[in-house]
């Protein structure tokens, strides 16, 4: 494993990371949820991803048996949580300040630790004041219940918000971003955020590295019959929007692009993520063990990916922003 400074802050994080969104409490049982993690920690992974909003709060739960049972040294790993989407009720969602304190709260008892190492607005609230929203991060962290705070699927003028707000009260801005990043999407990673790295020190988080299984060619020839995130019914516009023919195209070609590289094409999809070096870590999403243990060797894979395999990589995908 390699590790990287989360943005500008001193904390390093390591370069691959697991995340239990549609996996724990839903899709997997509890012992196959252990079992992953043992597995990435033990293959040098500290950091651990989740979110008040994963299966109303189960997933999060399964999480912190894990962690209590596995009686790991605290300071050899980091949890994080999200906070937006908590409940259908007015006050159990968004972000002000009753719901941040209350769903920090409630992510502590479920994780069964003491403080959260990251905790991330999990989507901006056009209903509550930015002050407000920072002023409660910030109480957080001097409360010792979270260490840093960020946001995910901000936009790039939010953010700057967020840090002007906290330049004029003199709190602690967001050192952190959750977007979503992979060889289809982009956009915001690479050109929206592009002034923000040096302006803020913003690190990023990012997730589904893989396109929701697009790119690890399992789909090329259709759906397979076995199970699979995108046979659920509840993801039917998710399959929409990731199974089209223009990208089912472009995973066939990377497909043998990989193949003669000698790796999977799930390992070249994460190792082009790792290339870029405004990624902080990459969120890995896995529901069997071996398949997590094969993703893990992408940090082996970055040397394979030099110029000429970079320009190739281009040549398919015709997205670079």
């Amino acid at each position: 494993m390699i590790y990287r400074n989360l943005g500008k802050s001193g904390v390093k994080v390591s370069a691959l990371s697991l995340g239990s969104w549609l996996t724990f409490g839903k899709l997997i049982d509890d012992k196959t949820a252990g079992k992953l993690m043992h597995t990435a920690y033990d293959n040098g992974v500290n950091f651990f991803d989740n979110a008040e909003g994963y299966y109303f709060g189960k997933s999060e739960e399964v999480m912190g048996k894990i962690l209590k049972k596995a009686g790991w040294d605290r300071t050899t790993f980091m949890v994080s949580s999200k906070v937006f989407w908590g409940g259908k009720l007015p006050n159990q969602t968004g972000l002000s300040k009753k719901h941040v304190f209350e769903a920090c709260h409630a992510a502590l008892r479920r994780l069964q630790v003491d403080y959260l190492d990251l905790y991330f607005c999990h989507r901006p609230d056009k209903s509550t004041p930015m002050e407000e929203t920072v002023w409660a991060m910030h109480q957080l962290i001097m409360q010792g219940k979270v260490l840093y705070w960020g946001t995910s699927e901000w936009s790039a003028q939010e953010i700057m918000e967020a840090h002007a707000v906290a330049r004029q009260h003199n709190l602690i801005p967001p050192v952190m971003e959750q977007p979503q990043y992979n060889m289809i999407h982009r956009e915001r990673v690479e050109a929206e955020y592009a002034k923000l790295y040096d302006v803020t020190g913003l690190g990023t988080t990012i997730w589904s590295p893989l396109a929701s299984g697009l790119l690890t060619g399992k789909y090329n020839e259709g759906i397979p019959k076995e199970q699979t995130r995108l046979k659920e019914e509840e993801l039917d516009w998710l399959r929409e929007v990731v199974l089209t023919p223009e990208k089912i195209e472009k995973a066939r070609a990377l497909t043998t692009l990989s193949g003669k590289l000698g790796i999977s094409l799930a390992r070249l999809a994460i190792a082009w993520c790792l290339k870029n070096p405004n990624v902080s870590t990459v969120i890995l999403g896995a529901s069997k063990t071996a398949q997590l243990e094969e993703n893990l060797r992408a940090v082996e894979d970055v040397e394979l990916l030099d110029d000429g395999v970079m320009e190739q990589i281009e040549e398919i995908l015709q997205n670079k922003p």
